[in-house]
């Protein structure tokens, strides 16, 4: 009877890096990049700002893992000096720009097709009229609302992640994304009807 491998968990990784096994990195860095990106993506609105950061916070988090506490999760720890980075890089753009709100460089307002089907012209306008209206309704949100969907469609982090990552009770995090998704659903009632 085969087994099938097991994998370590993330806090496996980080203690067979720092035992001398720095290689293993990379291992961390799959798991995570493409979640990295999509959250920074969403707070920088800059596709080629969240790949720099994203790179810059795993370079950063290397150069700390002696630091990394494994009592916590690794995923909360890397999301929280995401977080920290993307904002620092907001505060810097706000001193240069009038706004930080700004449209997509290509205007195409996100990818929405299904796999697998080739949408109509219709459903192309469509999908980019609700790409563009679902991220002007998550800008809209008050911050506390807005942080807490971004971590969790974004970031794709557990309710458990975001508890941890903001200190807040289980609980809240739950009460706080159903309400800041109702306030969604309520900006957002002419795109969910189709």
């Amino acid at each position: 009877m085969s087994r099938r491998p097991v994998h370590p968990t993330d806090e496996e990784l980080v203690a067979s890096i720092l035992d001398g096994r720095p290689e293993l990195f990379a291992d961390l860095v799959g798991r995570y990049q493409g979640r990295l990106v999509s959250y920074l993506h969403r707070m920088l609105r800059n596709e080629e700002d969240a790949h720099d950061l994203a790179q810059e916070v795993f370079v950063k988090i290397y150069g700390a893992l002696d630091r990394f506490d494994p009592k916590y999760r690794f995923s909360t720890w890397l999301f929280r000096v995401a977080q920290n980075a993307a904002i620092d890089m907001i505060r810097k753009r706000r001193l240069k720009l009038v706004s930080i709100h700004r449209d997509d460089a290509d205007g195409d307002g996100g990818d929405w097709e299904l796999p697998g089907q080739d949408p109509t012209p219709y459903q192309d306008v469509r999908n980019v009229e609700r790409g563009s209206a679902i991220r002007q309704a998550i800008d809209d949100l008050p911050w506390e609302y807005k942080e807490l969907i971004t971590l969790r469609h974004y970031g794709e982090l557990s309710y458990d992640e975001i508890a941890s990552m903001k200190e807040m009770p289980l609980g809240t995090v739950k009460n706080k994304l159903f309400r800041g998704r109702q306030m969604l659903k309520d900006q957002l009632g002419d795109f969910l009807t189709d």
